[in-house]
């Protein structure tokens, strides 16, 4: 579908308003988190204490290692009830810049799709609030990019030697600008007029060194899996980045934010020897004391996964990057506060791990008769268990406001192994590869993507099966309780790429630019020029 055809598409499908918390929900959402998190809190507690008391205590090793999992996972929910934790709000945005500063609005490109790339630069020749000037970055060297870069005005430049992906190429350009901000979009994420004006007011603050604002999904509505994507992507810029900021510790996150060319430059540019060269850049300015901010407004709107391949290959990529990055929170001179959250950020994607170990332990029982608990305790385990597993699901569903969705859960759990492999690779210093993720999905099954998970249930439905051949004692039907759930949760996960289940497809273009454009005569003036690109 070319641009020209989406303009023609119906209205109720081209625009899609940006659904995002307001300033009143989240007061509404605060109260409740005063309440629901001591709650989980003690329920937590209580399952720890019977958990740790003696006597219940089956095959030593699964016992401890079922310890340990257990442990990370609750000081990684306490990271996130204390991120979480109601706090006075960031104030109002200072007055705007009284002089116009100039921002260098940069584009990198490596081979996406000319209809994805194009309202991005229309759009971001728009922007008002300071003295813009839009580049191209062009990895591929396409004629046609530097066609619409004349078109729109922008400037275009494309290396010869591709190396270090993104930040390499954003590095490479750096050479050539000069102005005193620079402002960062990923090639599918249109930016609003209003940008700058909505974030420029901060960097009147000598000390701050990034505004980041949301990397907002527009393309929710074209299947489950984009649904899903987006419901964790909103759960980390809605909840956790809001409590990041009033901590003082939020992150880069590579697109939608702007910083000082001064800052950038004092550190070294972006990394180059890192995936998630966003992440250590974050620790590498705040480790020179510069500040970061987090606008809580959406103002670029981009594109999720929509396919199980292109989310599988985006989340390789950030796992990988960030358990990389945890040696690098260790070793840098950071405040406390921050470190840890850096800490909690990154070890997030050594979760994986503790979920293999979890789906492993019914396989065992029930084929080995090996278990952590002794046979007294196994059918307690469930009755103490499920209070505290669903008082902490209930949380994080209070803390985003309705926003992380069960499918989300289902979709990160069906996917742990790629945290395993993540860490394989970091483990070995296996070379990466930057693999871009696709702007737009496949519309057919995709049960390659998900082999690891069909294995998975595969395995799972076998365990219960013996199982239920075996006899129901307390102890067997407490593991086939858990290897079901585990099974239910990883179907559920899998299941848009087993069933191709997209509602319908539709080009980006449009879609974005109308919901960045508020002013109907810029949108009703920009639309028509892109229809001819």
């Amino acid at each position: 579908m070319t641009i020209a055809d989406a303009a023609m598409a119906p209205d109720d499908l081209r625009r899609q308003p940006a659904v995002w918390t307001t300033p009143e929900q989240w007061k509404s959402i605060d109260r409740r988190l005063r309440v629901i998190l001591p709650i989980t809190m003690l329920f937590s507690i209580s399952y720890f204490i019977w958990l740790l008391t003696p006597g219940r205590e089956g095959n030593r090793y699964l016992f401890w290692a079922l310890i340990a999992a257990q442990l990370f996972n609750f000081i990684q929910a306490v990271g996130f009830w204390w991120t979480c934790w109601p706090r006075r709000d960031r104030p109002a945005m200072p007055e705007a810049i009284t002089y116009m500063p100039t921002v260098d609005v940069v584009i990198p490109i490596y081979n996406e799709d000319l209809d994805v790339v194009a309202p991005t630069v229309a759009a971001a020749t728009a922007i008002r609030g300071a003295a813009v000037t839009v580049w191209l970055l062009d990895d591929a060297g396409r004629t046609e990019l530097a066609e619409l870069a004349k078109e729109w005005g922008a400037r275009y430049i494309h290396r010869e030697e591709s190396f270090a992906a993104k930040a390499g190429n954003i590095n490479n350009g750096l050479k050539e600008m000069s102005s005193q901000f620079v402002a960062i979009f990923d090639c599918d994420h249109v930016p609003d007029p209003t940008f700058l004006e909505r974030t420029m007011g901060w960097m009147e603050n000598p000390d701050v060194a990034i505004v980041q604002t949301p990397q907002y999904y527009s393309n929710a509505h074209t299947g489950r899996l984009a649904a899903a994507a987006t419901s964790q992507q909103d759960l980390f810029f809605g909840a956790i980045a809001r409590g990041k900021d009033r901590l003082g510790s939020m992150i880069c996150c590579g697109t939608n934010f702007v910083v000082r060319r001064s800052a950038l430059d004092e550190v070294g540019g972006f990394p180059t020897d890192a995936l998630t060269e966003d992440f250590v850049l974050s620790m590498r300015l705040q480790r020179n004391e510069w500040e970061t901010v987090y606008v809580n407004e959406v103002l670029a709107r981009g594109l999720a996964p929509e396919d199980m391949s292109s989310y599988v290959s985006q989340q390789i990529r950030w796992s990988r990057g960030c358990v990389a990055a945890i040696g690098t929170a260790f070793q840098y001179r950071l405040p406390r506060v921050i470190r840890l959250q850096y800490l909690f950020s990154s070890m997030f994607f050594l979760t994986g791990w503790t979920i293999a170990l979890y789906i492993a332990m019914p396989v065992l029982r029930i084929f080995t008769g090996l278990q952590p608990f002794n046979g007294a305790n196994s059918a307690q385990m469930l009755a103490n268990f499920a209070p505290y597993f669903c008082l902490s699901l209930i949380a994080v569903a209070v803390a985003g406001g309705g926003s992380y969705t069960f499918d989300a859960y289902c979709l990160f759990v069906a996917n742990f192994w790629i945290q395993l492999v993540a860490t394989y690779l970091v483990l070995t210093g296996t070379p990466f590869k930057w693999i871009v993720t696709p702007k737009s999905g496949s519309d057919g099954r995709e049960p390659g993507a998900v082999k690891p998970a069909i294995a998975i249930v595969g395995l799972l439905a076998v365990t219960i099966a013996y199982g239920l051949w075996q006899g129901l004692t307390p102890s067997i039907a407490t593991n086939i309780a858990f290897a079901l759930l585990y099974a239910a949760v990883i179907v559920v996960g899998m299941w848009p790429a087993l069933v191709g289940n997209r509602s319908h497809r539709l080009a980006p273009a449009p879609v974005l630019v109308e919901e960045a454009f508020e002013d109907q005569e810029e949108m009703d003036v920009l639309l028509p020029e892109l229809e001819g690109v």
